[in-house]
């Protein structure tokens, strides 16, 4: 059974920067992409960012790249979002998410097979 479990959020002023983590319960967590997706209340999910399953290539949505970067430690399991410059409008539930075998790296949530719990950001203007 796989499983994701976010860690990270909280409550964080406008300007202020979070680090976000998700630990992944699987021994083949190096052999697959992974991605970070968002839902604010009212709203649909939105990609944030995708690594693929050796770090070297990532995309991001055009919305956050200046500000959020993903990354990963295959030796902990571990993926992360680096968030800076954070807005109000961050304000959302964060999720992590392991990416389809065998499929290029995508911002479709559709590609994403198991997803983590969530965490959540709130960021007070």
């Amino acid at each position: 059974q796989v499983q994701l479990v976010e860690s990270g959020g909280g409550l964080v002023q406008a300007g202020g920067s979070v680090r976000l983590s998700c630990v992944a319960s699987i021994g083949t967590f190096n052999q697959y992409g992974m991605g970070w997706f968002r839902q604010a209340p009212g709203k649909e999910r939105e990609f944030l960012a995708a690594i693929s399953w050796s770090g070297d290539s990532t995309i991001n949505a055009d919305s956050n790249k200046d500000r959020f970067t993903i990354s990963r430690d295959n030796a902990k399991n571990t993926l992360y979002l680096q968030m800076n410059s954070l807005k109000p409008e961050d304000t959302a539930v964060y999720y992590c998410a392991r990416k389809k075998v065998g499929l290029p790296l995508a911002s479709d949530s559709s590609d994403y097979d198991y997803w983590g719990q969530g965490t959540q950001v709130t960021v007070s203007s």
